[in-house]
């Protein structure tokens, strides 16, 4: 069975429909696929409805935007949770309201250097879609300042730019504790992807496991081989499950589906877990 468990529709920052995910899961060969867009579950119905259709199951989940105390981001992807739960649904709705005034500013202070707009920043974001830096580096590849995504996130929309500004996401510890109480399975996205930034110390995944962490996405591109060892480790002596995924995007990143698979004893563990919904089958 070949389950990736992460993967974005324009719902988010990726660049298909949800229904096209799914089918794009089903030309990868791949059984199950998870749907986390960031701070958002609204996907989730369309992809139900095409899992059906093209024979691929769902994982209904959400990548939560995250922010330690120290100003670096975490991500934290939710499985099974119930998408109406109050609390939760308070926190990524002010992440998601975050986001979009971020972005706002960003394009304000890019503007004085390039030829960017809000509208043409809008022009690239699906009706109600999380808001991000990809739909800015989509206006500016339009607009031929940047040959794609991965060099705009390189060079302009770096967390080191001076156009970066930082955006309200809830501490990881709180938001696994959000995440269980809506029943939902919470995992820990490319923990030690440095190339992305600043990556947390023990501290933070000590207060992630308190909480009620479930598990550590290893096999995904962006954690070095080294990171994963020491993933593994934690894993094995906290009793966390072990994930893999790709992380796709669509063309929004050279992420391939299928490319890191989860063990199918995992995704049991994670449906036993998990109350908040149900995986969607044919």
């Amino acid at each position: 069975m070949r389950i990736d468990l992460h993967a974005h529709s324009n719902v988010s920052d990726g660049t298909e429909k949800p229904a096209d995910v799914m089918a794009s899961a089903a030309r990868a060969g791949l059984d199950v696929v998870a749907l986390t867009d960031h701070d958002s579950t609204g996907g989730w119905a369309e992809a139900s409805a095409a899992a059906i259709d093209v024979g691929v199951a769902l994982v209904p989940g959400m990548e939560v935007s995250c922010r330690t105390a120290e100003g670096i981001s975490v991500h934290l992807l939710s499985y099974l949770h119930d998408p109406a739960h109050p609390g939760l649904l308070e926190e990524i709705t002010k992440a998601k309201q975050a986001r979009h005034t971020r972005a706002e500013r960003m394009v304000t202070l890019l503007a004085e250097d390039y030829p960017l707009t809000w509208d043409d920043v809008i022009h690239h974001v699906a009706p109600g879609a999380t808001l991000g830096r990809p739909h800015i580096a989509d206006a500016l590849v339009a607009a031929g300042v940047v040959e794609d995504r991965s060099e705009a996130f390189a060079s302009i929309l770096t967390s080191r730019s001076r156009y970066f500004i930082p955006h309200y996401a809830p501490n990881p510890a709180v938001a696994v504790e959000l995440v269980c109480a809506a029943g939902g399975v919470p995992v820990f996205a490319h923990p030690v992807a440095s190339s992305r930034g600043r990556i947390v110390g023990e501290r933070v995944y000590r207060d992630m496991i308190d909480a009620g962490l479930a598990g550590l996405e290893v096999d995904h591109r962006d954690n070095p081989e080294e990171g994963r060892t020491f993933l593994r480790r934690l894993a094995a002596e906290n009793n966390l499950l072990i994930t893999g995924s790709s992380d796709y995007h669509g063309t929004g990143k050279p992420n391939l589906l299928g490319e890191n698979l989860t063990a199918p004893e995992v995704l049991a563990r994670i449906e036993e877990l998990g109350s908040g919904t149900a995986v969607v089958r044919s």
